[in-house]
């Protein structure tokens, strides 16, 4: 007589076995082109045509043609698959940003600059949003269910961290490139990174998994995307966004009063640093906190302490505080885009995404405009109220969803399965 033995269970494999090791390290230098190419086109055109200006104005360039191409690339790879619109994003942006010094340095119109730094916008390749699709795509056919939740919270904390992280480090390796070497430099690497890296992230066999329409079905009609659960994640973003521009643009004037402008990027980088860490942290956070109420608590925090920050005082007093904001928006970031994974119309994530982050560029670009003009016509201190305006918005967005949240999300299932 034989006796049958239980076949011995499998442990469920963890997310980065379905990535590949090789997928999150070519994605996070895949977002560096994103993050370089504002700043780097502001410092090439400031040190070759001597206009502050010009170059103020050439930066918003490439952030307008960023807000305006954003969703449309995000819709278009909904439709047709990420690799066919990765590849010739990336290759174009790659070529406008290789050609952008030698444009600058001729003697072409500032109009003529100003049409090359939207072309570099619109061509700007959406590695973050695309990545985000593309891990929710995995989670949901690869990830047992009773593991699927926790996955996506570590996976969505991890993406904000890396975003931040990103937006740190790029405008960090642009400074030392045009000390180093010269101002062309930053442009010229971000153009490098964008042939290498952005393709093999657009080739990578993880961009196969999120199902194309003709693969998927039928698409939720756009006017989905303006239902009031998705409006409120938008505007709230927006705030998030405003907020990092009204800091960095207030701390840098803040610092300049004290005769030392350039240690605004060092101090908001202890932000930005504090805030990555915050955001990985909130994988952690218990199942049963739920993100409506995440949302609320570090939305107070945020607000509480940029309103601290609006006093001002010592810049001692100053990096306490940035440390205390970065404990509140990472977090709250890494929650905005939890719910957005969560409330994605049918077959319209990457658009989801892409609209998120394009929200997130626009305010940045248009606070740090604002914020930088009120320093300079009114004051510091009036300045320094902006951050806690658009913590506000956060906070607002946050009571609204917390309202709404259990009537807007009953009957939808999460886009992550």
């Amino acid at each position: 007589m034989t006796t049958s033995h239980p076949a011995p269970s499998v442990a469920p494999r963890a997310l980065i076995h379905h990535t590949g090791f090789w997928y999150f390290p070519v994605a996070f230098v895949a977002r560096l082109p994103f993050a370089m190419m504002t700043v780097g086109v502001l410092a090439l055109v400031v040190s070759a045509r001597g206009s502050v200006a010009l170059g103020g104005l050439t930066s918003a360039a490439v952030g307008i043609g960023v807000v305006v191409a954003g969703p449309v690339l995000g819709d278009l790879a909904d439709r047709f698959g990420q690799s066919r619109v990765l590849v010739p994003t990336g290759i174009a942006n790659g070529l406008l940003l290789a050609l952008f010094p030698v444009v600058v340095a001729s003697p072409a119109a500032d109009g003529i600059l100003l049409a090359a730094a939207v072309a570099i916008g619109l061509t700007g390749p959406q590695t973050a949003a695309m990545s985000r699709s593309r891990v929710m795509a995995l989670i949901g056919a690869r990830i047992p269910a009773e593991r699927r939740e926790r996955t996506f919270s570590r996976a969505m904390a991890y993406e904000s961290a890396a975003d931040e992280t990103a937006f740190v480090i790029g405008p960090f390796v642009v400074g030392v490139l045009a000390a180093v070497i010269a101002p062309w430099a930053p442009i010229a690497a971000a153009s490098v990174l964008s042939f290498v890296f952005v393709t093999a992230f657009a080739l990578h066999p993880t961009g196969r998994v999120v199902p194309v329409a003709a693969e998927r079905g039928a698409m939720a009609p756009a006017r989905e995307l303006l239902r009031p659960r998705m409006l409120m994640l938008v505007v709230a973003v927006f705030g998030v966004g405003a907020f990092f521009g009204s800091t960095l643009t207030s701390l840098t004037a803040f610092m300049e009063a004290r005769g030392a402008p350039e240690a605004g990027a060092l101090l908001y980088g202890v932000m930005g640093v504090g805030s990555a860490v915050l955001a990985l942290a909130v994988a952690v956070l218990p199942a049963r906190f739920a993100l409506r109420w995440r949302l609320v608590v570090f939305a107070i925090l945020l607000f509480a302490s940029a309103g601290a920050y609006s006093v001002g005082g010592s810049v001692l007093t100053v990096t306490v505080v940035l440390c205390l904001m970065g404990i509140g928006v990472g977090p709250s970031l890494v929650t905005l885009f939890s719910l957005a994974g969560h409330r994605a119309p049918a077959g319209r994530t990457a658009t989801t995404m892409t609209l998120l982050a394009s929200a997130l560029t626009l305010a940045q670009a248009l606070s740090s405009a604002v914020t930088g003009a009120v320093a300079e016509r009114e004051s510091v201190e009036t300045a320094m109220l902006f951050p806690a305006a658009a913590a506000l918005i956060v906070l607002a967005m946050a009571a609204l969803n917390a309202v709404h949240a259990r009537r807007w999300d009953a009957t939808r299932q999460p886009s992550i399965g």
